[in-house]
């Protein structure tokens, strides 16, 4: 497979050599790359650094784009030094990937462009459904269009439900602030088609980060060195020299946190190697008892009424993920569940409590998937919809508090 780098970074070029099934051909600057581009028609991928002589990388990708005989070329632009805009531009331009040197490993780099190279090539890169790239806000296609009866149903239904149940509501959230202090509720990122603020009613203590930590130290007195190092670091040296607002790499939600690039690999290498820093507290003592109740009932869930309203979810969908999981559905198998909306309940849900809560991350891709072609083939049934709500309601009551 034949990769066309441009620029002057050996480092990228002495990794892209060192594997065995690329071709690497180098090109110092936009206008030889073009000019080998319009000699030859055997490059699979670009890889381009941003600093270039007289011009940068997303000027020389905008000219590949204006030739219809090579713009189908995946492109992966690599820069010094972390640009926030120059980031969320790439993505929404098309480019397939964006790395900071430096910062990212180049083994990484080499990866993701082998990565690239095995995927299946679109006929036609127009019609590509979707891209997704979980930065800020990931890039959606803009010819989506929610079916007029669904949007319609999901207004109609989450408007008389939050009224309905509005006295309940209020209870629940006096119970919760006489429980304990702090918000009532809590907003998380997650990503559906694109990437919002989820909301739940808080079913535990303030603090409870800290205390699962304490939690963790006493139920597990043989923590090693590198397990401890998972939970106490939150800065990355390399942050902490710039300016205040200025990072050393794209950021990334790991949990509920934001952090760089550089220390979101580092933490992922810290947890593959120690699996000991995983615990699975029973009877979590960070959940209160009001909410307890509330997600035995579901209740903590009726504020994702409020995502339905402005168009975040809707009520019968793909579960939306944390943004941390997301980011690892690269594959067009795996990523193909963003087709569809995001959904308080599907497929996913229902078909679970039908097997006794016993089912294979497999089985539940395969689910998303299922959900997901009614919309991209134009298969949508409203009473389908209907089917998968009626079988949720038994599932509203659970006996678990996970």
């Amino acid at each position: 497979m034949e990769v066309l780098h441009i620029g002057i970074n050996k480092e990228i070029t002495g990794a892209l050599n060192r594997s065995k099934d690329l071709w690497v051909v180098e090109k110092p600057n936009s206008l030889e790359a073009i000019n080998h581009l319009k000699e030859n028609n055997n490059t699979d991928l670009i890889i381009s650094e941003y600093e270039l002589p007289g011009n940068n990388g997303m000027y020389l990708f905008d000219e590949i784009q204006k030739e219809k005989s090579f713009k189908h070329i995946p492109f992966v632009l690599v820069q010094k030094e972390f640009d926030k805009n120059n980031f969320k531009k790439a993505f929404e331009s098309g480019i397939k990937d964006y790395f900071v040197v430096g910062s990212t490993p180049v083994e990484q780099i080499v990866g993701r462009v082998q990565s690239i190279l095995k995927e299946e090539p679109a006929e036609d890169i127009e019609e590509n459904p979707i891209e997704v790239a979980i930065a800020d806000e990931p890039v959606v296609e803009e010819g989506f269009k929610m079916p007029w009866s669904k949007r319609l149903f999901d207004i109609l239904v989450a408007s008389m439900v939050l009224l309905f149940l509005s006295p309940i509501l209020l209870i629940v959230i006096l119970a919760i602030r006489l429980e304990s202090s702090g918000k009532v509720y809590y907003t998380s990122k997650r990503v559906g088609r694109k990437t919002f603020d989820f909301y739940k009613l808080r079913s535990m203590r303030v603090g409870a980060d800290k205390l699962l930590k304490n939690l963790a130290k006493s139920n597990n007195q043989y923590q090693s060195k590198t397990a401890k190092a998972i939970t106490d670091y939150h800065s990355c040296e390399a942050c902490e020299k710039l300016p205040e607002g200025e990072y050393c790499s794209p950021l990334k939600y790991d949990g509920k946190e934001m952090i760089c690039d550089r220390m979101y690999i580092q933490r992922k290498k810290d947890q593959a190697n120690e699996n000991s820093s995983f615990i699975k507290i029973v009877d979590d003592p960070r959940i209160t008892k009001v909410g307890k109740f509330i997600r035995n009932t579901s209740i903590d869930e009726l504020p994702q009424l409020i995502n339905v309203l402005k168009g975040d979810m809707s009520l019968v969908g793909n579960r939306p993920l944390p943004v941390y999981e997301a980011e690892c559905l690269t594959k067009d198998d795996l990523s193909k569940r963003f087709l569809a909306p995001a959904g308080i309940t599907g497929l996913w849900q229902v078909e679970l409590r039908g097997k006794g809560g016993d089912m294979s991350e497999e089985e539940r891709i395969e689910l998303d998937n299922k959900y997901a072609d009614y919309f991209t083939n134009d298969r949508y049934s409203f009473w389908f919809d209907m089917k998968i709500l009626l079988r949720t309601v038994p599932a509203l009551f659970q006996q678990s508090t996970v």
